[in-house]
């Protein structure tokens, strides 16, 4: 008893006398042992009785006594797994999120959905304190996979219930995420506004998650239109960080202003505040949201006139490695090929665009229309470059199918626009005169408003447009 565990000792005065009566119980049938056999002369018979109805709970000297004559330990007993099973299963779910850190999405899935299996079957409350934390991670290996539906169902679980720590800031973060990537705007962004209040009694205000939480609800924001808003929440957010000592809260904070920058249409404003954020993301260890950032700013440059294309090209292809490395998503990849793809189209390697192109196509198709649509459109420009006017129309065309069933937003109605002179140039006036209609409509404007007023509103979105974080 002297090596005993401290926590085992005082867990031994107040754990429910009816969940260690079950226990002795089970152990005792297992052993094949009578109530008397187990008793062994250290309690009487009526008192081992007690002790499994859960009327009577056992000091620590006839505990080990029992235990011992049981074949099974005291800590089992009370916390229903032994201390090297436990350890067991703690280091299989720190591989699991080593798997996901370093990009193994599907290897975090099967570990982490493994040990959920296992502790299921300990008895009960065995492990109790592994299953939230293994549940998180297979709910963002869900997420880093693809499977968005399935990861929005695993993180209200996780979030609807107490405790409100860390881990339920970083669970709202990927639901408000995993929405916004859905398409489901409004929920994306009532998942932030309903845990502020929680934040603040909490006092969980001071802390980086929180800010990113900020920034996440404000892409949402960003992506619904409401520019003003978010470079609001933006603001504020630059602001909380500055007074954090988290590199990352603060490059997270610079990213998005970089994004409300380009969004203006002040692109050079815009690079200087995402070369400040990939600065800040270098000194720490989230290789995921760096690579998307190092993406975001290969974009800007491609948008420079003149663009810096080869420039670019090296920021995309180290983004792609880290991609590679991170516990990144399908939708991060895709927008990374089709940037890819940008690049070298403009430094005239039609072949590999072509083949980026296809790449990003091949990911976003099933659960990304719109990205998918995106990059329909640049095989059609690649087609069309090389003077393959028929495969340039079947791709715009394919386009317009999965645009046509795409909400109406600003990024839809930026593509209509730009499939619109897409057509024209290749002399599809009817197809171009409806693409530039739905952009139209795709801005809210009603059918009263001229179609020129609409190519011209559309034409300004396209042009300061800028994808904004994911």
């Amino acid at each position: 008893m002297a090596d005993m565990d401290p926590n085992i000792a005082e867990l031994s005065k107040s754990i429910d006398p009816a969940i260690l009566g079950r226990r002795l119980r089970n152990a005792r049938v297992a052993a094949g042992l009578t109530q008397t056999q187990a008793a062994g002369g250290d309690a009487s018979t009526a008192y081992i009785s007690r002790i499994e109805a859960g009327q009577r709970r056992p000091d620590l000297r006839l505990l080990g006594r029992l235990a011992e004559r049981l074949d099974t330990t005291i800590e089992e007993l009370l916390v229903g797994i032994t201390r090297d099973k436990r350890s067991e299963l703690q280091l299989e779910l720190d591989y699991a999120e080593l798997a996901l850190a370093s990009g193994s999405a599907a290897e975090a899935l099967e570990k982490s959905g493994a040990i959920l299996a296992e502790l299921a079957e300990l008895p009960e409350s065995g492990g109790a304190e592994l299953v939230r934390p293994a549940k998180f991670v297979r709910a963002f290996a869900l997420e880093a996979s693809g499977e968005l539906d399935d990861a929005i169902l695993a993180l209200e679980e996780l979030t609807a219930t107490p405790p409100s720590d860390l881990d339920w800031l970083r669970g709202l973060i990927a639901l408000s995420r995993c929405y916004r990537e859905a398409g489901d705007l409004g929920m994306a962004i009532e998942v932030g506004e309903r845990a502020v209040e929680t934040i603040q009694v909490q006092g969980l205000a001071g802390v980086g998650e929180a800010v990113q939480l900020t920034l996440t609800v404000a892409a949402a924001y960003f992506e619904r239109g409401d520019v003003g808003h978010a470079a609001r929440m933006c603001r504020q957010a630059i602001r909380d960080a500055e007074k954090l000592d988290s590199p990352l809260a603060r490059g997270s904070a610079y990213w998005n202003s970089s994004v409300m920058a380009s969004r203006s249409g002040s692109v050079r404003e815009a690079l200087a505040l995402a070369r400040k954020a990939i600065l800040l993301f270098e000194q720490g260890e989230d290789m995921r949201n760096l690579a998307r950032l190092r993406t975001e700013l290969a974009v800007l440059q491609l948008r420079l006139d003149p663009p810096e294309a080869a420039e670019a090209k090296v920021n995309l292809e180290q983004a792609s490695r880290e991609l590679d490395w991170s516990s990144a998503s399908p939708m991060d990849k895709a927008d990374n090929q089709l940037a890819l793809a940008r690049a070298n189209l403009l430094l005239g390697d039609h072949i590999t665009a072509s083949a980026q192109a296809s790449a990003s196509f091949e990911i976003a198709h099933e659960q990304a229309p719109l990205s998918a649509a995106d990059a329909l459109v640049l095989q059609g420009q690649i087609a069309a470059s090389e003077s393959r006017t028929g495969d340039a129309i079947d791709s715009y065309k394919e386009a317009i199918l999965l645009l046509s069933g795409v909400g109406a937003d600003r990024r839809a109605a930026e593509l209509w626009f730009e499939l619109g002179g897409l057509l024209q140039d290749v002399h599809e006036p009817e197809a171009a005169l409806d693409a530039f209609r739905r952009a139209a409509a795709s801005t809210g404007l009603s059918p009263r408003t001229s179609i020129h007023a609409a190519m011209e509103r559309a034409a300004a979105d396209r042009r300061a447009h800028i994808r904004s974080v994911r």
